[in-house]
């Protein structure tokens, strides 16, 4: 539960700020009346996250358990490979965000409220679903009703924050915002990855190098087991998982693909983009 608490509240509240934007922005031009369509859009793209979550990890925990384990653990692959993607895309464009969103929504007011609601649809749908890929990730039991609780609490927090901001309470550099949850997500991702891995060692898809084949406990000769020192289900064992996907006993393939992925990530993502505006970051205006 805690593990989806940290993912919910991340990433709703970068939703709470794209939906921000769009609010002043509306306010600002005055057309406060269109804000019902903001709302409509964000509330029809949480419905069908969540039902699209949910038809998926039910139907995977259906399935027998070899094949649970292939479906889960290509899934958690491309998750990671999604929430990079994610991360880079963000990072090209947290500078202009605003005035993209504006810009959008300034199209979308010319059009009509279908086309405001298509707006907060897309925008927040997007969030929604980069939410769900890290879920699915790092919950093997996504189906039952814990980490949704856990994930929902998270949202809560994240729009009672988001709130705030709007009204001014809390002033938020959008530039600093995702640049420092995008090294936070990175780590995140790599972590996805290692899980994806264990489920195609588990499932026998992956070569477990050394070990007993059918054993659970023993993948490839794990690297360290230090389930004792740090049990899964302590509250720290609980947010570690969360936050970083942490496993006590990683398997020498696990290791291997988190490294792979981790090191030139870090080193690509600290970077500077090659076509960096050199104006300050934008920072979320909330006038009303």
């Amino acid at each position: 539960m805690l593990a989806n608490f940290l993912i919910g509240l991340r990433e709703g509240l970068e939703a709470s700020l794209v939906v921000s934007i769009l609010i002043a922005y509306l306010v600002k031009t005055g057309r406060r009346h269109d804000i019902r369509y903001i709302w409509m859009g964000v509330a029809t793209a949480a419905v069908l996250v969540i039902a699209v979550f949910t038809v998926i990890t039910i139907a995977i925990g259906s399935l027998p358990f070899r094949t649970q384990e292939l479906v889960g653990g290509t899934l958690s692959i491309l998750a990671a490979g999604l929430v990079t993607w994610m991360i880079f895309w963000m990072r090209r464009t947290a500078r202009g965000l605003k005035k993209e969103l504006e810009s959008e929504l300034a199209g979308a007011v010319a059009l009509g409220p279908l086309a405001i609601a298509v707006v907060a649809f897309l925008t927040v749908g997007r969030e929604g679903l980069e939410t769900a890929a890290i879920m699915y990730g790092t919950v093997a039991n996504a189906y039952q009703a814990t980490p949704f609780l856990g994930a929902a609490a998270g949202l809560l927090v994240a729009v009672v924050l988001g709130y705030l901001i709007y009204r001014g309470a809390i002033t938020v550099n959008l530039g600093t915002f995702f640049t420092v949850t995008g090294y936070l997500l990175i780590v995140v991702a790599a972590g996805v990855l290692a899980y994806g891995i264990y489920d195609l060692q588990e499932a026998g898809f992956l070569p477990r190098l050394t070990g007993n084949v059918g054993s659970v406990s023993d993948l490839g000769n794990a690297v360290f087991d230090i389930s004792s020192t740090i049990p899964p289900d302590s509250w720290y064992g609980t947010l570690l998982k969360g936050t970083v996907n942490f496993q006590p006993n990683p398997s020498w393939l696990q290791v291997i693909g988190w490294a792979v992925y981790l090191v030139p990530v870090l080193w690509l993502y600290s970077r500077k983009p090659a076509a960096a505006p050199t104006r300050p970051a934008e920072s979320l205006d909330t006038a009303r």
